[in-house]
């Protein structure tokens, strides 16, 4: 019996979700329903086989393993960077469970500053030594081949598609570069969901180090099965309008990173500071600004007395009239359509809001100390529903990377990815929402 609730709260989910994309598509007459069931049908093959076939899940489970063992060599260069200071007080306050409230602040803090930001430093050059040997191209090819013949995309889309799984949202179009100055809308709204719902290698490596290593296959398997979700949402939002005018040719450019090898590894490790500066710059900021709007709502809740009546309601979930709280609310209901425990909802809830509105790091962050929190249970199914839905880059300030980053290379298409840009944060959100109801479907 629970097996068939779970796969209905799976489907609701995602029927929810495709009738959203539906009602608010540019020309629904226009929509492929061949594309939108190739898929799901293939986001849906992909986690069965992923998650629920042994001899694959082994495969890929190897995998995420040596992308932990990779992410480990990066102590070497800490340790030498910073000593072994570090390493001392971090073994004297990792546990999150006994820990104060007001401590686990310092404790995330300080995990960040010296576990997780070189990390994305080091995965960052790693990953252009890949692409400058050709290695990386090569395993985007098949992956995009494998969509393109199942969906009948575009060369590019399927191309691109492919790329956003493995390499950031600001980089995947690099790949299609040749390409990019034709697209139409519907596939620039295509590239721009795919970036929204799946993960660069870096932000794979600040996940990890957030939750923990044995959440390196889920990570894996939600970048992977996000891919079609965001075609399917993006070719229902934005259908193309005359597809026997796209360029199906699926070649990957044979531009290299840098002049040579040592050339690839500087300009790789330049990108990792700029992207891990530029986290923690962020996380500075908008944690401060949450802090911030928290301050006021937590005055107006003491001065109507709604602090105490939320603290009681939610039994010490939440601390009163906070923006947790609202988006709570506010999410509460998407997070029941993906399959999350009743009791739960509000948690992830405002996990999946502060991910839309602020980050998705944000979301991690407090999924951490919440299943650290020994004051508050959440139910495993929950966590992994949330580990999956907030898996990828749909969040507002995404809208101005894309634009500024895929601009830069084609800046004929400015106007198309600001007047996009809406419907591919939507696009995004949706794809890694369904992401998530399919992985409750499988719990």
């Amino acid at each position: 019996m629970d097996i068939l609730v779970n796969i209905f709260r799976g489907l609701l989910g995602i029927a929810v979700m495709i009738g959203f994309c539906y009602l608010i598509s540019s020309n629904r007459k226009a929509i492929n329903w061949r594309i939108v069931i190739g898929g799901l049908a293939l986001q849906m093959v992909l986690a069965i086989l992923i998650l629920k076939v042994p001899f694959v899940y082994s495969i890929f489970n190897w995998i995420a393993d040596r992308f932990v063992d990779l992410l480990n060599f990066t102590e070497a260069g800490a340790s030498f960077v910073f000593g072994s200071w570090p390493d001392e007080a971090w073994m004297s306050s990792t546990d999150f469970s006994t820990a104060p409230p007001s401590q686990i602040p310092f404790k995330i803090g300080f995990m960040f500053a010296f576990k997780v930001l070189p990390t994305i430093v080091f995965f960052a050059a790693f990953s252009s030594i890949l692409y400058y040997l050709g290695i990386l191209q090569k395993i985007i090819y098949v992956f995009a081949k494998l969509m393109s013949k199942i969906m009948r995309l575009s060369g590019a889309e399927s191309l691109a598609a492919a790329a956003n799984v493995f390499i950031g949202q600001t980089e995947a179009p690099l790949v299609i570069k040749p390409y990019l100055e034709k697209m139409t809308k519907s596939e620039i709204l295509c590239l721009m969901t795919g970036g929204m719902a799946t993960i660069a290698g870096g932000v794979f490596a600040l996940f990890v180090s957030i939750i923990g290593d044995d959440y390196a296959i889920h990570f894996l398997t939600a970048s992977i099965i996000s891919a079609p979700a965001a075609i399917v949402a993006a070719k229902i939002l934005f259908p193309e309008e005359h597809p026997e005018q796209l360029n199906t040719n699926l070649e990957v450019p044979k531009d290299r990173i840098g002049n040579n090898l040592l050339d690839a590894i500087t300009l790789g490790t330049t990108d990792g500071i700029k992207l891990a500066v530029n986290v923690g710059a962020m996380l500075l900021v908008f944690i401060s600004l949450v802090a911030l709007v928290n301050a006021v709502f937590l005055s107006i809740g003491e001065f109507t007395n709604l602090n105490a009546t939320i603290v009681e309601a939610t039994s010490g979930r939440f601390a009163g009239l906070n923006l947790e709280y609202i988006l709570g609310l506010m999410f509460a209901p998407i997070a029941w359509l993906l399959g999350v425990a009743s009791e739960d909802t509000m948690l992830v809830g405002q996990m999946l809001g502060k991910k839309t509105v602020i980050n998705e790091v944000i979301g991690y962050i407090d999924l951490q100390a919440v299943i650290a929190n020994e004051n508050i249970s959440l139910q495993p199914k929950s966590i992994l529903i949330a580990t999956y839905a907030l898996c990828g880059f749909s969040n507002f300030s995404s809208i101005g990377i894309q634009i500024g980053g895929i601009s830069a290379l084609a800046p004929s298409q400015r106007q198309n990815l600001t007047e996009l840009g809406m419907k591919a944060l939507i696009g995004g959100t949706v794809a890694c929402f369904m992401t998530g109801a399919i992985a409750g479907m499988l719990f």
